[in-house]
């Protein structure tokens, strides 16, 4: 009896000790809490780029408010979210940012809400019991920034859309400051050769004979401090804007002559300037339902060979990444319709680094997880031509792909295709860094002078897929444009097996091909540190199966011998996801019971010990 009295106090004393050691812990936690974020894209954490603009890149203190509704649990979890990322932009700015929570009670806080730009609106919750009631609030969910004699606003955020605060957020720090600061960064779009436009209306379908919006529209709306000046060459007979950070090339339909070659080159030599390409040699005309390509690479390749990308007059289709459909037939049978020539791409750890497919650590595709190129031709890196710049792809097919060099090519989606000729990997984007030789040797030429190399580093992206910033479903299956005294008359024509197409299409790449282009900008103005913040848009990349190779597709397959093929890949797939879901249901618990067994074996030690002293 005085053995288990003994024990009996003992462990009083022991779980005493360690309530006291846990209330003591708590107390210091309240003064230092700190937060470990262990994912891929820092999705808790302020990412450095931000923090780097609001401690570096203030001039004037910067005031935040935060106007919020409580009392739903959505919204109370949603602001806790909100509270915390807050503080971290308040401790990173040393003393340049504050904000406020603020909750709108009386007329004037309301009054002050709606004037700063916030909009009210009415929230809802369903009950959690399952039963058929709802709790309805008006408020307002938004946020004010005020920076010297500037103002913005997000006017709404979305508690159910936690995902891409950080973005928003930053993004209008840095709009607010380059307003107030007169900080512009310029960028030249080259018009004039019958190009595919930034500002056509061709990413999504065109709804009552009116296009949706352009490319060069949702930039200019959601980051307006980019500035865009079209640049018309002209022949060559005026030099470009030396103003200008760097100038963009779209899919072009017309030659370009030597003369606005050099003029381009002219350009670069100047040091620190950008190029970026966004164009090949496959092209298909808007408004046409056939996606007939014809292959012609207008004269860039001229200006290209000399920057050390040679840009090859040839068409590639990928039978790995590109598009597919399943569709079953009247009779049953699964039919496979393909888009060889569409590339969907994403960054695969099964590549070693010079098989990469898609090189997310590139800042123009930084952490994105998947993109879409339609329609790339080869390009062949030639490093020795740039021997004091860095070359690199940065995007790749897969080693499935064969090349087309018809001179008509149906790129409509098919139960037809079929793979023709040798499989190979091509680049379809080349990046150049560094001091730049001329593509022209620095030789005189048509009255144009330059140097035979530049006076500062600069950069070059050379993206082949001519409709890599279009909707291809939407250029190809929207009508042409009405004129405006008939656009009343509602929308006429157009493809509707393309426009149904172009609907999934913008909604699964879309939103990664906008973001791209504005991370190339970044990278072309020479700003790359809010790209973290930019990747904070997309959730977690889907997992990979290293160990299971998606099925060869032969030239000699039918369409019965794929479908067998892809049901064999799908059920292996099937076997390892249940494989890893019954590994990650059973071994914690079989470790526990380990663990359990262990620490009762060595209690029964113990107690064996006791007894014989």
């Amino acid at each position: 009896m005085e053995r288990k009295a003994k024990a009996a106090t003992q462990t009083g004393v022991y779980l005493a000790i360690v309530a006291a050691i846990l209330v003591v812990a708590n107390v210091i936690s309240l003064s230092a809490y700190k937060r470990v974020d262990m994912t891929k894209n820092e999705r808790f954490t302020l990412s450095k780029g931000s923090a780097h603009l609001v401690r570096e890149g203030l001039k004037q203190d910067l005031q935040i408010d935060v106007y919020v509704t409580r009392g739903l649990p959505k919204h109370e979890a949603f602001i806790q979210d909100l509270t915390d990322l807050m503080n971290e932009y308040e401790q990173a700015s040393n003393g340049k940012l504050h904000y406020s929570i603020i909750e709108p009670k009386t007329d004037e806080q309301r009054a002050a809400a709606k004037e700063a730009g916030l909009q009210e609106a009415a929230f809802g919750e369903g009950s959690e019991t399952g039963q058929d009631q709802a709790t309805i609030t008006r408020g307002f969910m938004g946020v004010a920034f005020k920076y010297g004699s500037e103002k913005e606003a997000i006017p709404m955020l979305s508690p159910d859309q936690a995902q891409g605060l950080e973005f928003w957020i930053t993004n209008t720090i840095r709009e607010i400051r380059d307003k107030a600061d007169g900080i512009d960064t310029k960028i030249g779009i080259v018009t004039g050769k019958d190009e595919i436009k930034v500002s056509d209306p061709n990413l999504v379908p065109s709804q009552g004979g009116r296009g949706g919006p352009s490319m060069r529209q949702l930039l200019e709306h959601h980051f307006p401090f980019y500035k865009f000046e079209d640049v018309d060459l002209k022949g060559g007979d005026t030099e470009i804007n030396k103003e200008l950070a760097g100038i963009v090339i779209t899919q072009p339909g017309k030659e370009f002559t030597e003369k606005e070659l050099r003029r381009i080159d002219q350009f670069m030599m100047l040091g620190n300037k950008a190029l970026a390409v966004f164009a090949g040699a496959v092209n298909l005309k808007a408004s046409d339902p056939s996606m007939k390509a014809t292959l012609n690479t207008w004269g860039l390749e001229k200006l290209l060979d000399g920057y050390g990308v040679e840009m090859k007059k040839e068409a590639i289709l990928d039978w790995s990444r590109s598009m597919a459909i399943p569709v079953q037939t009247q009779s049953g049978q699964m039919m496979w319709f393909r888009a060889p020539g569409i590339l969907q791409l994403q960054e695969d750890s099964r590549f070693e680094e010079n098989e990469q497919i898609l090189d997310a650590s590139f800042p123009g595709f930084f952490r994105l997880p998947e993109l879409s190129f339609p329609f790339p031709s080869t390009l062949v890196p030639h490093p020795e031509k740039q021997p004091e710049a860095t070359m690199k792809v940065v995007a790749r097919s897969t080693p499935k792909t064969t090349v087309d060099t018809s001179e008509n090519i149906d790129m409509k989606f098919s139960a037809e295709w079929k793979p023709k000729g040798e499989y190979a990997q091509r680049a379809i984007a080349v990046t150049v860094e560094g001091k730049l030789k001329s593509a022209f040797g620095g030789q005189e030429g048509l009255g144009i002078t330059a140097p035979a190399e530049s006076a500062d580093r600069g950069r070059i992206l050379v993206l082949s897929a001519s409709q890599f910033l279009a909707n291809p479903f939407a250029r190809s299956g929207n009508p042409p444009p009405m004129p405006p005294q008939m656009q009343m008359m509602g929308g006429m024509g157009g493809d509707e097996d393309l426009l149904m197409l172009s609907q999934p299409y913008a909604q699964k790449y879309l939103t990664a091909t906008i973001l791209a282009f504005k991370n190339t900008l970044d990278w072309m103005a020479g700003d790359s540190t809010l790209l973290a913040a930019t990747a904070k848009m997309f959730s977690e990349t889907n997992l990979t199966y290293a160990g299971i190779e998606k099925p060869k597709q032969e030239a000699t397959d039918d369409e019965a011998t794929l479908a067998k093929k892809a049901e064999e890949y799908r059920a292996e797939r099937k076997t390892v996801q249940q494989r890893v879901q019954w590994t990650l249901t059973l071994l914690p618990a079989a470790l526990f019971a380990a663990f359990g067994l262990v620490r009762w074996r060595r209690r029964e030690s113990a107690r064996g010990n006791i007894t014989l002293d």
